[in-house]
């Protein structure tokens, strides 16, 4: 098989329908818009619209609320952590911080700051510098002879 040789299978494409182009093809005429009305003419783009009756969106109520001021915190595992450790990308004597994680590739981006959580097992001593940590991981952290000091104020939950 050479590069001028290739074709794309035969059946999977199709050629586009052009329509308004005499009644022969088949979409001549109203070109597949049937016969006046809004919808028959340009520009028209009726999401939800119901005939005149108040549409479902705007019947539904509103639900929830958004915090303008919610933190964006990364979530990290202790077994992620663990790895981490293992593979020598975080440092067993230096304090886990967010730039330290960031710098592991454990996270990509530092946001507002990093939580532990408490899935999978922690078998290294570290200090975590951090800005919220659940109860699991703080259990697993202390178990494992390390200190958890929390920033800016974040409570565990």
């Amino acid at each position: 098989m050479k590069l001028n040789e290739i074709r794309d299978n035969e059946g999977s494409t199709k050629n586009r329908m052009r329509v308004g182009r005499g009644i022969g093809s088949g979409k001549g005429k109203t070109g597949g818009r049937g016969v006046k009305g809004q919808t028959s003419r340009s520009g028209v783009a009726i999401k939800g619209f119901e005939g005149g009756q108040m549409p479902l969106h705007r019947r539904l109520p509103k639900r929830g609320f958004n915090k303008p001021n919610a933190i964006d915190l990364n979530e990290v595992n202790v077994g992620r952590i663990q790895q981490a450790v293992e593979a020598g990308k975080l440092d067993k004597g230096t304090a886990v911080t967010v730039e330290s994680l960031v710098a592991a590739g454990v996270v990509s981006k530092p946001r507002d700051g990093v939580k532990i959580l408490g899935v999978g097992e922690l078998k290294t001593k570290l200090s975590f510098q951090v800005h919220g940590a659940s109860k699991s991981a703080v259990e697993a952290i202390e178990k494992a002879g390390g200190s958890v000091t929390l920033l800016g104020g974040v409570a565990q939950a």
